[in-house]
């Protein structure tokens, strides 16, 4: 299908079911300045509104900013400047919002380092990435310096996720967060020096379009990649997802956001990135952080903060609704909550059971990737009905204003029309430049301007968008393709399975066949693999019915995907 007509239909139809009251372009509320010029202008604006709630500790607007500048300030120093990888080893805590506005102010590059990493994994990124700056949280501080010499890491900042955490506390806390700060030979005190610091970085010129962030992809086969990204990646991703969020139709844009916002994602994640540090600041919102998922904490922290707004996976949903806690407390404040379907799928029932408790609609968060800087879809007002829950797994719904979608065949590239499933293919403005330091990985993503995502997804008649798979993951049973994430979503509605995941075994007859490791809910651990076996076959097509391996645990990466390599690995063996 030619492009020019595909678009001019799929525009067409979007038009018909765009959410009424939706803009249909990115809102900038101070225009397309740099993060940290937009900290800035919310600190005059509202200088003592929290901007961060930490346990019961505020810092207002004016102190992240001020926090921010003698970071800076303290960088720049240490000779961290426009184009010098600055690394940031932390877990959530306020320092993470003052590290990472002082990195973008004076024009360095954010690289976020998974916390969880052991030694050669640190020492891979850190080497990949070039880093000369490392900001650590000092428990892993040890790790750190024991591959120090072999990185060219120079100077090494220490701070205790305890540092910020009140006399009295507001939520709970997780055990070991107020553990006393422990001093190293060799490392700067981070916020100690912060606070001795005078300058401000006011006169550093920030290029928009210059690299500022090395986001490293999640590694679930293969080594991680880092992708490029620039300030105004950033920008445009905050200012699209302000212009679709729900409860912001009609508000004048230059004003601060209402919202008073929870995150417990960790933030050197990408989707946490979005949701806990960029996404706030540049609404004008307040965010109540905490260190980590805490059932206890969360629904604490929403009641004592009134919260309106959170992003969740589908398994803390769960997990809330089955709190015993959960009666005492009052979270009626919380109208908007996103969820990402990883090993359970949003169902009708847990739709339901939010709406009881809550009185807001429980809809799935989007379609993105790190490449694209995440949230390249949206879904608000697309529940009427569960329409988004009876159609096929799994529904990310419309392009955010700006994004341009379009579904290719595999082989030949062509642009298929609406119905057609292939190759989701994107161009929006927060496309990443490239894959660090890999030309020839560069080569094969990128074709006349679109990225080329490997992923396999298809428009529906109405023309929401519908993602179906990786496409390294489609299975072929006897040349019928087989989708794993519609066979975990299937799987999720039987009452026994708290989580699934499902890959392909060669088969000398059928090609492949799909093998479902499966978990079960504790009160249902006497469920066979035959029960369950039997199930599949009443409620699937005969050529997508899996064999059924039950297991304990499903091996995790640590922003919550299911390492489907490892299982791989387990067929093989």
């Amino acid at each position: 299908m030619e492009e020019t007509a595909f678009f001019a239909d799929l525009d067409a139809r979007h038009a018909r079911i765009w959410p009424a009251g939706l803009p249909t372009a990115p809102h900038y509320p101070h225009g397309e300045i740099g993060l940290g010029d937009t900290l800035r202008a919310w600190a005059r604006v509202q200088p003592d509104r929290p901007a961060l709630v930490y346990y019961g500790t505020t810092l207002t607007y004016a102190e992240l900013d001020d926090l921010s500048e003698r970071c800076a300030e303290l960088l720049r120093g240490h000779g961290a400047g426009p184009g010098e990888r600055v690394a940031v080893l932390l877990g959530n805590c306020p320092q993470f919002h003052i590290v990472f506005y002082a990195i973008l102010k004076i024009g360095a590059v954010y690289v976020p380092v998974n916390p969880l990493f052991k030694e050669h994994e640190l020492a891979y990124e850190l080497n990949d990435a070039g880093a000369t700056t490392v900001i650590a949280l000092d428990s892993l501080v040890p790790m750190l310096m024991a591959v120090k010499a072999q990185t060219p890491v120079a100077t090494v900042f220490r701070t205790s996720p305890g540092e910020f955490l009140p006399a009295e506390p507001t939520l709970p806390v997780p055990a070991g967060l107020g553990a006393p700060p422990v001093e190293h030979a060799g490392t700067i005190d981070l916020m100690t020096a912060v606070r001795l610091c005078t300058g401000n970085v006011r006169d550093a010129q920030v290029d928009l379009n210059a690299l500022a962030a090395l986001n490293y992809t999640g590694g679930t086969t293969g080594m991680p990649k880092g992708c490029m990204h620039t300030q105004r990646d950033m920008l445009y991703t905050a200012a699209a997802s302000l212009a679709v969020a729900s409860g912001q139709a009609g508000r004048d844009p230059a004003q601060p956001s209402p919202d008073v916002m929870l995150n417990f994602l960790p933030m050197f994640w990408i989707a946490g990135e979005n949701l806990g540090l960029i996404y706030p600041i540049f609404s004008g919102a307040t965010l109540v952080l905490l260190a980590r998922w805490d059932p206890a904490a969360v629904i604490a922290a929403v009641e004592r903060y009134r919260v309106n707004r959170t992003f969740m996976v589908v398994d803390s949903i769960v997990e809330l609704l089955q709190h015993p806690d959960l009666p005492r407390h009052d979270l009626r404040t919380l109208q908007h909550t996103r969820v990402a379907s990883f090993i359970r799928k949003l169902t009708p029932d847990l739709r339901r059971q939010w709406l009881a408790l809550t009185g807001g609609i429980l809809a799935e968060g989007a379609w993105g990737m790190t490449e694209t800087h995440t949230s390249d879809t949206f879904t608000t007002g697309m529940q009427t009905d569960d329409m988004d829950l009876h159609g096929r797994p799994i529904f990310v719904g419309l392009p955010v204003p700006g994004t341009r979608i379009k579904i290719c065949d595999f082989e030949t590239g062509a642009v298929l029309p609406v119905g057609g499933e292939g190759e989701i293919v994107v161009s929006t403005p927060s496309l990443f430049k490239g894959y660090w330091g890999r030309p020839e990985a560069n080569a094969e993503v990128f074709r006349n301007g679109w990225f080329h995502t490997g992923d396999i997804g298809a428009y529906d008649e109405a023309g929401y968008l519908h993602f179906l798979g990786r496409r390294k993951e489609m299975i072929k049973v006897r040349g019928m393709s087989v989708f794993p994430s519609e066979l975990e979503v299937l799987l999720g509605r039987h009452p026994a399975v708290l989580g699934s995941a499902v890959v392909p075994r060669p088969d000398p007859e059928r090609g492949q066949v799909p093998v479902a490791f499966i978990r079960l809910r504790p009160e249902h651990a006497a469920v066979s693999g035959d029960d369950l076996l039997t199930w599949c076959r009443e409620h699937m097509a005969s050529y997508k019915v899996p064999e059924i391996r039950v297991v304990a645990e499903l091996p995790m990466t640590a922003t919550g995907k299911v390492r489907k390599v490892e299982l791989q690995a387990q067929l093989e063996q």
